[in-house]
């Protein structure tokens, strides 16, 4: 039997044999070991792929009963999760006062689309606490900038920011994060908003955020999401997703049934089952996604708190199967998606969901398809993306462009070269089965 050292942490027994090849940051540090007069060993920090024993002949096998594997990414996760969990209750509270009240805090940017405080207060919250812990250096890759916030005309709307920023701030204890101990300022709201910055999505790593994901789902009151992921070599390596208005039944994700009006009729106020919404995460490799409930009234926040794994569902026939699609027209085309839904035997009507939802829907087995083809002319973003394919593909879906490629996230803002459009599915099978039919379908359609 071989001999092993390393100074690694989770001892897992492991069977070697010859280039064996294992993801960077799986395996951290130097293993080595013997095995007769030859001394084998490696450094994974500095290489995308660790070729193991490649001096060992073909046929050898190296049993190691003690090889150490690093927990990649466990403090990132953590973090990421407590900060995407503050952020959704903020929202939560942002959203019952926009739809109580005629709000003047709803903005539209130059392409229509709404901006609300709580776009503005989840960036500067998720930018704070991801400085506080890596430092003010952390590279952050966010959509919304601090230009309409700062002009003098937005005095108003900047008080609502900070305000709403600091009663989130003041209650960070709760989920084990050490608060500021006092008030930020505007001055000091706007620089968290505006540390985030597209700059940054060209660098090998850096954090990719949406801070409202599904905007005008928001301000009717219907699903949106918060979207975190860490992307290292053009690659999501964890992902977490804040769907605060997820709800009991996958019925009711649909927009046209009326999510909020459905819950206020059949709740009440004080109800348990009012307790809606999740919190769902995942790393690359760990081969596991998560899903958290939402913490109400005043319970405190302890890790992993009640997080159960989630795995996409088994259907495979595409006559049981449900998918999933935008709700807006603008940069979908919902008649091509009808078409391919009819010429692959899809029969359920289609789950048309605001935001990464869609996502989170196959991730947890809610349906098992979402299929997203753009007009003309439009351009998919990373953070509409990024959090989503990753806690897909760990809870054992598959997630692609529709040539079947992996999605590319090392372009910059946008996801450069999709093959005209997105695709995923909760198995192979499945995906296989739309990939076929797009390729059959594609030249006769308009866009």
């Amino acid at each position: 039997m071989s001999s092993c050292t390393s100074s690694f942490s989770n001892k897992v027994p492991h069977t070697f044999r010859k280039n064996d090849i294992f993801p960077k940051k799986q395996i951290l540090g130097t293993l080595s070991w013997t095995k007769k007069d030859s001394y084998l060993g490696f450094t994974a920090q500095t290489s995308s792929q660790t070729n193991f024993v490649s001096a060992m002949d073909e046929d050898c096998k190296l049993e190691v009963n003690s090889v150490y594997i690093s927990d990649g990414y466990s403090k990132e996760v953590e973090i990421a999760v407590r900060a995407v969990h503050m952020a959704c209750l903020l929202c939560q509270r942002v959203q019952e006062n926009l739809l109580s009240e005629s709000s003047e805090h709803v903005h539209s940017k130059e392409d229509d689309s709404p901006v609300t405080i709580a776009d503005w207060s989840v960036q500067a919250i998720v930018s704070w606490v991801l400085s506080e812990a890596y430092g003010s250096n952390v590279s952050i890759v966010a959509e919304e900038d601090v230009e309409a916030l700062s002009k003098a005309s937005a005095a108003g709307l900047l008080e609502a920011v900070v305000r709403t920023v600091n009663e989130c701030l003041a209650d960070a204890p709760r989920f084990g994060l050490k608060g500021p101990g006092t008030d930020l300022d505007a001055k000091a709201v706007l620089e968290a908003i505006s540390r985030c910055s597209l700059a940054g999505a060209r660098g090998s790593k850096f954090w990719v955020l949406d801070p409202v994901d599904g905007t005008l789902g928001f301000v009717r009151g219907d699903q949106y999401a918060i979207a975190l992921a860490l992307i290292e070599d053009g690659e999501p390596v964890l992902g977490v997703l804040g769907c605060p208005n997820y709800p009991m039944k996958k019925e009711w994700l649909s927009y046209q049934n009326g999510y909020r009006r459905i819950l206020s009729r059949l709740t009440s106020s004080t109800s348990e089952s009012s307790d809606r919404g999740s919190v769902l995460y995942a790393r690359k490799g760990g081969g596991k996604a998560w899903m958290q409930p939402l913490l109400h009234r005043e319970n405190k926040f302890v890790w992993p708190n009640s997080a159960r794994e989630i795995r996409v569902s088994s259907i495979d026939n595409p006559a049981l199967a449900t998918f999933c699609e935008p709700v807006e027209k603008a940069n979908s085309s919902h008649s091509f998606t009808a078409g391919l839904a009819h010429s692959v035997g899809l029969r359920n009507q289609p789950l048309r969901v605001y935001s990464m939802v869609k996502y989170a829907a196959i991730a947890c087995g809610d349906a098992e398809i979402y299929m997203k083809f753009a007009r003309a002319g439009y351009k998919e973003k990373i953070w509409d993306h990024a959090a989503g394919v990753l806690i897909i593909e760990e809870a054992g879906g598959v997630v692609t462009d529709a040539g079947g490629q992996p999605l590319d996230f090392s372009k910059g803002e946008y996801l450069e070269g999709l093959d005209r459009g997105i695709i995923a599915c909760a198995g192979a099978k499945l995906h296989e089965t739309i990939i076929g039919a797009v390729d059959a379908s594609w030249n006769s359609s308009s866009l």
